[in-house]
Parts: structure tokens; sequence; C-alpha cells
């Protein structure tokens, strides 16, 4: 029993001894723990301690010279003693109460004080590194002011010398600018002055006046003969040519009301009044923009006058053509609306053939009205030509949706004289047609003609005569007849459009050979290459000439195609 409880007393201390040792070393890590960031606190309140705010201050006494700055200096001395004899001493008093605490293991105290310590150095340090850097920006003004002066006055110099080298560009405006370079001068004159008094505040103001004042004369010296040029020059030479087009095409009754030619060239000419008179102050804001918004505001006329010119011409044609169609399908309908009793009876025709008959009435007399209307509006000049076209537009389809339910009605009725008429009147425009092809093959001396032509002309020919046999058979086969007035006119118009694309392709084919003739002796392989189209040229292969040539010179001088294609355009 004794020797158990001897045992157990044993265990007993022993353990006791090792949670003594456990709590000991615990206490011991904390120690350094907290010991070590004490340490770090001290060496960073020495730090903001051994800052060179004194030396710095003392410089400053040298450059007192007026009231501001030695308010300034006693202002940084008042806070540079409220660091030094206040916050410096409270912050090691702090580290000692902290310390203390440390020392009694009172860890949690220590931690609160720790933080609180570590605030308040942060604070300290922020007085003194602002207290510091206006200090500096007093004893280092001078050097760095200095080094900005030297670069205003290499800019001053540098635009002053492109002023004078081209004085003439600047106009009217050139005696103002000259006066903005005197006050510059002087502004320069001011800033010795200032350093000189060692007026810190006021040379720092005088600098940023005059890196203003430089800046905008960067923006006059660039900008003013551009302004003075479109504004007394350019745009007027505009206005003069478009007032000039806009009269001759208001004579010959252009509706241009809608473009309100004259209120905004009169507000053109206010706006360049108020750019010049801004540009006689040297107030240059937005100038260029606006003139820019003026030039193409005017170059915009200038299309828009074209555009005219191009609907007008497009308005007549489709005017023509529309008037033509509506003509002759109110005389058709006219005429089978006087004889519909008698088609009636003859033809036994239905209520539904009868009323589908009447709405074509209707629906034509409505686009006689229409028509009428679109009529006066062109001789009132109420709308433009570009808004008549798209009118003449809608009319046109309009008619050809009344032409088409016309034609499926003729043909319910079987009219035979009726398509018959309509057949000669076809076969007189087909032959028309193959006459204006062959006209237009003798506008240009080919050297060749395609033996593929001939075919399509023959083709074309014989189209031609089918129309004629069969409008000479009794009875006529209405279907057949159709279907050779249509076989006629397809070929015709074929053969039309081949004239006119074949006579393009030769006669650029020839300008592209004529145009590369200039380089022929000079680029290698030029020459064989448009030997070659020579040679498919005059055996009627235009295409191919066309393409060779073209491939050729493109390779010496991009773009030739647009080049040539304007030139042909011309």
């Amino acid at each position: 029993m004794t020797t158990i409880t001897l045992l157990f007393v044993t265990g007993f201390i022993l353990s006791l001894t090792i949670v003594v040792i456990v709590l000991y070393n615990i206490q011991n890590h904390k120690n350094k723990k907290y010991k070590k960031l004490l340490d770090q606190l001290e060496v960073e309140k020495n730090i903001i301690d051994s800052m060179p705010i004194v030396p710095e201050l003392s410089k400053v006494e040298n450059f007192i010279k007026n009231e501001k700055l030695e308010e300034m200096y006693n202002e940084w001395k008042s806070r540079l003693d409220g660091i030094k004899k206040e916050q410096i001493p409270k912050l090691t008093d702090m580290i000692i109460d902290t310390e203390y605490s440390l020392s009694q293991m009172d860890y949690k105290t220590t931690l609160y004080k720790i933080a609180k310590l570590e605030m308040e150095i942060y604070k300290v340090r922020t007085n003194s590194n602002f207290l510091l850097t206006e200090i500096k920006e007093i004893t280092l003004s001078e050097e760095k002011n200095r080094n900005l002066i030297t670069e205003l006055k290499k800019k001053y110099r540098d635009l002053h010398q492109k002023f004078e080298n081209d004085k003439q560009s600047y106009d009217f405006v050139a005696d103002s600018i000259k006066l903005q370079f005197e006050n510059i001068f002087k502004t320069f004159e001011a800033f010795e002055q200032t350093m000189e008094s060692n007026d810190f505040i006021e040379t720092n103001r005088i600098i940023n006046s005059l890196q203003e004042m430089i800046a905008h004369m960067e923006v006059v010296i660039d900008e003013v003969p551009t302004i003075i040029t479109t504004a007394t020059s350019i745009i007027p030479k505009k206005i003069e040519e478009i007032q000039k087009i806009y009269g001759e095409l208001k004579k010959e009754n252009y509706p241009l009301d809608y473009l309100n030619v004259e209120y905004n060239i009169e507000e053109a000419n206010n706006k360049i009044d108020d750019i010049l008179k801004r540009a006689k102050l040297l107030n240059l804001e937005d100038s260029l923009f606006e003139l820019k918004v003026l030039v193409d505001y005017f170059d915009t006329l200038f299309n828009d006058f074209e555009k005219e010119k191009i609907e007008k011409n497009n308005y007549l044609e489709l005017n023509n053509n529309f008037r033509k169609k509506l003509d002759k399908t109110n005389e058709l309908v006219n005429g089978i609306f006087s004889e519909l009793d008698e088609i009636a009876k003859q033809y036994n025709l239905t209520e539904e053939n009868i009323q589908s008959l009447n709405e074509i009435n209707s629906d034509l007399k409505e686009l006689n009205a229409n028509y009428k209307i679109l009529v006066e509006h062109m001789h009132n000049n109420t709308f433009a030509y570009s808004k008549l076209s798209k009118e003449i537009d809608i009319l046109s389809i309009n008619l050809s949706n009344l032409e088409e339910r016309l034609d499926s009605n003729l043909n319910i009725l079987g009219s035979m004289k009726e398509d018959e008429k309509r057949a000669h009147e076809q076969l007189d425009e087909v032959k028309q047609i193959l006459k204006e092809s062959k006209a237009k093959l003798r506008e240009y001396n080919l050297p060749v003609i395609p033996k593929s032509y001939y075919i399509e002309l023959k083709e074309a020919q014989d189209s031609i005569k089918e129309i004629t046999k069969e409008l000479d058979k009794k009875p006529i086969d209405i279907d057949i007849l159709n279907t050779r007035v249509d076989t006629a006119r397809d070929l015709c118009l074929k053969l039309y459009s081949r004239t006119k694309e074949m006579l393009k392709t030769a006669m650029f084919a020839e300008m592209a050979i004529v145009y590369g003739n200039r380089y022929r002796s000079n680029i290698e392989g030029l020459d064989k290459n448009l030997t070659v189209s020579e040679s498919l040229f005059y055996e009627g292969n235009y295409k191919k000439s066309l393409e060779i040539s073209i491939n050729s010179l493109n390779r010496i001088e991009k773009g030739i195609y647009d080049k040539l294609l304007n030139l042909y355009n011309k």
C-alpha cells in the first residue's frame, strides 16, 4: 500500500512538473513574441523621430522674404514642436507602459496596448510625412520650377518662331496672337520676380497659368491657319458654287424647297462670322469641328443636287413609260366596256366575270385619279423628284398588278381581237428592240463580231418571223401566239443586253490596252501580255482581252480597274 502511494505521489509530482514546464515555455514564447513587436514599434518610433524635418525646415528660414512664407514657416514649426514635444514622448510613454504590462504577464492588456500603440505610431508617422512633404514643396520648388520654366520657354520660343515664319497665314488674328505672346512674355518676367522674392505660392500659380497659356497657344498656332482658310476661302467658294447651281436648278423648276438651302446658307454665314469673331479673341473651342460640319453639309448639298438631277431623269423616264402603259390600259378597258354587253351576250359571261371586270375598271379609275394628283404635285413643285420617283414606282406596281388581272380576265374572255392587237403591238416593240440593238452595234467599230452574236441575232429574227406567221394564220392559236411573242421579246431583250455588254467590254478592253501602252516599254512582261490582249481583242474575245490587260496592269498600278471604270464612265 505504501509503495502504491509512493508511486502515485511521484507521478503527480512528475505531471505537475511537466505542466509547469509547458506553461513556462508558453509564457516565455508569448513574452518573446510581444517583446519583438514592442522592439519593432520602438524602431518605427525612432525612425519617425529621426525624419529630416528639422534640416528641411531650417532651409526654409533662408527663403523667408514675405509674410505668407513666414506664416507657413511658423505653422510648420508649431506642428513640428507638437510632434517632437508631445506626440513622440507620448509614444515613448506608451511603449514603457506596454513593457510594464508585459513584465506583469498581463498578455491581454499588453495586446490591447500594442494595438493602440500601432495606431498612434501610424497617426504620428502620417503627420510627419505630410509635414515633410509640405516643407519639401518649398525647399525643392526652386529647382523644379526652374526646370518647368526652361521647358515652357523652349515651347514659347518654338511657337513664336513658327508664328513669325508664317505670320501671313494668321491674317487678322495675328495682332491678337502677338498680344498674347507679349502677355506670356510678361508672365515669364512675373515668374522671375516671384522667384526673387521667394513667393512660392504665387510662383506655382504663375507656372500653372503659363502652362495653360502655352497649351492654348499651341492650339492657336496649329488651328488658326486652317480655320481662316476654311472660313474665308473654302466654305465661301462652296457657298458661291452652291448658290449658282441652286439658282440654275430653280430656274429649271426643280423642287428643292425641302433642302432649305437659303436658310442654311444664311445660318452657315452667321456661324462663320461667329467663328471668325471668336478666333480674333483666340477662342477656338469647337471651331474646327463646326467648320468641318459646314463643309460636310455643303458637300452633301452637291450630292443632293446631283441626286435630284438623276432622279428627275429617272422620274421623267418612269413617268413616260407609266403614262404610255396607262393610256394603253385605259384604251383597252374602255374598249372592253364599250362592247361588254355584246361580249356578255356572245360569250355568256358569269356574274363573277362581270364583277371582276367592274373591279378592274374601278381600280383603274382610282389609279388615274392618283396619277392626276401626282402630276399636279410635279407641276406645283411640291415634292422632290426623289419622292416623285417613289410615288410613280408605287403607281407602276399598281398598274402592273392591274394589267395582270386584266390579262387574266382577257384570257378568260378569250378575246381574239384584243389578243391579236396586243400581239401586233408587241411585235412592233420587239422589232424596235431589235432595231435598237443593230443601231447600237454600229455605234462602235468592233474589229470582229463573235459568231455567237450572229447566232443570237438570227434566233431573234427568226422569233419575230414566227410571230408574223402566227398572226397570218386563221384562226390564230392565242396560246402559241403568246408563246411566240414572249420568246421573241426575251430573245430580243437578251440580244439588246448582249449588245450593250459586248460594246462596253470591247470599249473597256481597248481603253485598258491604250492605258497600258504607257508602261509597255518599261515593265518586263507587260508587252507580252498586252500583245496577247490585243490579239484576243482583234479576234473578238473582248472579255478575255480585258481580263488579261486588267490583271497585268493591276500588278503595276493597284486599283486600275476602278480608275479605268471612272474614265469610262466620264
